[in-house]
């Protein structure tokens, strides 16, 4: 390791190390050195105490951390495992050993770079006898943890239905994220949980991991704070160990994150933390701006070197999102700019509804290409998952191939591929793919006992899954419960098929999600993810709209997935805005700018001022994506979940520079004043509304299959095993036939007794 060190220091055309070197002193003969700007010298060079490097949207703040990373090695202020390097994903911690391997032009060894998780496990088990456990841990997954929650439910008799397990996983987690043991968490808080239990359970559940040897990943930090609290000369062990301590993304830290990297630093105090104010936007996961904006108040005589020129846009578009986040109160400032060329201002786009904006897209996309430009340098950023289907419907539709980041395309979501599942039963009972989807789902206490009686029925008589259990239901063979929940899901299809004559196939859509309990499952999951599945299933109604039948629609999905285009590289890139932070596009379109959806009404209603604040701060992150044109739209009336809304524009929009936009609109969409984009109280008022409203379409009607006529379709072979015979099940034993009836036996068991069972399950003994 130490050979490995001094080869580094040894590479000639490197700067050679100088012992003490004041902070900030001028290193001319260091290579690596002469491709930064001052600000960036400056962050790079300001070795001593603590330091907070600002570093705005495209403003090379990972140069920044690698060559410091590299100075302080070549300034010989450090060895390498005196070196603490945190990031937020393993893909960051691999880039910054490879470009600081690149800077010295030799492999580092033995320092401490990686994820917060992957540092606090090193740490852990190095030390895992001090809290109980043995160096082999192992670290548990959600479906564990779930898996291990639901057991303890059970014992204190706890409804998991009412209180689903994955629910209480992710309040224990979002404890932990805050640094709370269960002796620190107010009871107050879980008062309205698991019946007020939730701290028993809370206490189990630890009790039970160290049973086990087991950690979850809160507690990989949350365990480390524990230790450095119970054992002060392990702590003071890494205290003295790292000498420099650089963090990335510090606006994203958690309170656990943040009290580990504090109780760290108070060692040699030499800490650097990078982020941007500007650019925190993942408090649903449990970020604390606040981390980032104490920094001077928690690291007494701290530094703040503020990384304001911008490599990545343009000037127009650097001023229109300074603008729109110089709003925001909760921010230390700061304001991005660059020499580059003037570029063209950001577009504004008024349309009259959800369909024209995604028309207006895939026409600008079109051109673009025409001209030349690379798809994969374009990219749609919605603010909310459901927004994606109507740009990959026009997509598809004009032939451009693109992508879905960060999530499967909208029919291949898991909550549209279940509800698609319900409608092909609907419209063809033996579609088996589709019934054995949905069959348990929400769960119905079908087991896989029960389906494996069923598939082996199927295949015996060669029918079709549903038609055996209209069979299965008339025997013995499953437990009564099961018999009684297929019936009844049977009728339930039946009902649903009969109101396909009755009422709009959008509005049975609902009905299915109403009636079968799968909506209720999604509204119950309180999930960080069931908010954008239940806005996907409401998506999902509106697109049937635009099919007369429910055939036609089917037809329509079968299509769109075998959509397929995996060997073309060059792709229009779809995502959400959270999804775009940290990449970068020529071109950028940013849809759906409208009050209550961008700012979204979720964020306004749990969070207040903080939520607003929040949200014009993804504002910024979308602007901040594009390299030289941005084009902004919002709709004068959006069809919201199968209801045509007048749309009021964000207020994103009025806080946008007038000098810095070009405004397009439908007349009487929006007024443009001077001096402000106003025009709010013009907007979708029109004479033609009420023609937007919903209306019913004409639908070609699917035949209707009931009971009987089912019954009617089952084709008996003629019984071949006359009553008197002894015969043999599997489950039952050994018997002899009392009756038959079309394929239907009843058999007086030797010790089961009268039992009816299928042909197929019986042999001659």
């Amino acid at each position: 390791m130490q050979d490995s060190f001094d080869s580094i220091n040894s590479n000639e055309g490197l700067c050679q190390p100088q012992s003490r070197r004041p902070a900030h002193s001028p290193t001319g003969d260091c290579a690596y050195l002469k491709n930064l700007n001052e600000t960036q010298s400056e962050a790079v060079q300001t070795i001593d105490g603590p330091l907070l490097v600002l570093a705005g949207a495209g403003t090379g703040k990972t140069r920044v951390l690698t060559t410091r990373l590299a100075h302080i090695l070549m300034q010989d202020r450090a060895k390498p495992w005196q070196l603490l390097a945190v990031t937020f994903t393993n893909k960051a911690a691999r880039e910054m050993k490879d470009r600081v391997s690149i800077l010295l032009n030799a492999p580092v060894e033995g320092w401490w770079v990686g994820t917060f998780h992957s540092i606090g496990a090193r740490i852990l088990r190095a030390h895992a006898e001090a809290i109980g456990l043995t160096s082999s841990f192992s670290i548990l997954d959600q479906d564990d943890q779930i898996r291990l929650v639901k057991q303890y439910m059970d014992i204190h008799e706890i409804d998991s239905k009412r209180f689903p397990p994955r629910t209480i996983v992710g309040t224990i987690q979002r404890w932990k994220d805050r640094g709370l043991t269960p002796d620190k968490v107010s009871p107050n808080e879980g008062a309205d949980m698991a019946e007020g239990r939730i701290l028993n359970l809370y206490m189990d559940y630890q009790d039970r991991l160290k049973q086990v040897n087991a950690v979850d990943f809160g507690d990989l930090l949350l365990l480390c704070l524990d230790l450095f609290k119970s054992y002060p000369d392990i702590l003071e062990k890494y205290q003295h160990q790292f000498r420099y301590i650089l963090v990335d993304e510090y606006q994203d830290t958690n309170v656990a994150q943040y009290l580990w990297l504090r109780i760290l630093a108070q060692g040699h105090r030499n800490i650097c933390c990078v982020g941007d104010d500007d650019q925190s936007i993942y408090s649903w996961r449990g970020a604390e701006v606040g981390n980032i904006l104490r920094f001077e108040q928690d690291f007494s005589g701290a530094q703040i070197v503020r990384l304001e020129r911008n490599y990545r846009s343009t000037p127009q578009i650097l001023a229109a999102a300074s603008g729109l986040i110089s709003q925001n109160e909760s921010r230390l400032g700061k304001t991005l700019w660059t020499d580059a060329g003037e570029g063209e201002k950001v577009h504004v786009r008024g349309v009259w509804d959800g369909e024209e904006e995604a028309r207006a897209v895939g026409d600008e996309i079109e051109s673009h290409q025409a001209r030349g430009h690379m798809l994969s340098q374009m990219a749609v950023l919605v603010r909310a998952g459901f927004q994606t289907r109507e740009f990959e419907e026009r997509l598809i539709r004009l032939g451009i191939p693109y992508r879905v980041i960060g999530g499967p395309r909208f029919y291949e979501r898991q909550e549209i591929r279940d509800t698609i599942a319900y409608l092909r039963v609907i419209q063809q009972p033996d579609d088996d793919l589709a019934f054995e989807r949905i069959v348990n789902l929400p769960k119905r206490g079908i087991g896989n006992t029960t389906l494996q009686v069923l598939h082996g029925l199927a295949r015996a008589e060669r029918i079709s899954l549903s038609r055996a259990v209209l069979k299965l239901i008339e025997t013995d063979e499953i437990r009564p419960t099961a018999r009684k929940t297929l019936s009844d899901l049977l009728l339930d299809f039946n009902r649903w098929r009969s109101l396909l004559n009755d009422i709009p196939h959008p509005e049975l859509t609902k009905t299915v999600l109403d009636e079968s309990g799968y909506m209720a499952m999604w509204k119950t999951a309180n999930t960080p993810e069931a908010p954008g599945r239940l806005d996907n299933l409401r998506e999902l109604c509106v697109a049937l709209e635009d099919f007369d039948s429910l055939a036609a629609f089917l037809e329509h999905v079968s299509l769109v997935m075998e959509y397929e285009d995996s060997l073309i590289e060059d792709k229009v890139n779809i995502m959400t805005l959270h999804g775009a932070k940290g990449l970068e596009f020529l071109t950028v379109f940013l849809p759906g700018w409208e009050e209550g959806l961008f700012p979204h009404q979720r964020a306004l209603d749990d969070s207040g001022t903080d939520g607003l604040e929040e949200e014009r701060r993804l504002a910024y992150v979308g602007l901040t994506r594009a390299r030289e044109r941005v084009f902004v739209s919002f709709a004068a009336n959006r069809r919201v979940f199968g209801r045509w809304q007048s749309a009021i524009p964000s207020r994103f929009i009025d806080e946008l520079p007038y000098e810095n936009v070009d405004i397009e609109s439908t007349p009487r969409i929006y007024n443009r004043q001077v001096g402000s984009l106003g025009g709010l109280s013009d907007v979708g008022v029109g004479d033609n509304q009420n023609k937007w409203r919903y209306q019913s379409h004409n639908r070609r009607e699917a035949p209707i299959i009931k009971d009987a006529d089912w019954r009617s379709e089952i084709i008996a072979d003629k019984d071949d095993l006359k009553i008197g015979t002894r015969v043999f099940h599997q489950k039952f034993g050994y018997g002899r036939i009392m009756a038959a009836d079309s394929g239907k036996l009843e058999i007086e068991f030797e010790k089961a007794g009268s039992k009816k069972v299928m042909r197929s399950f019986v042999e001659e003994a």
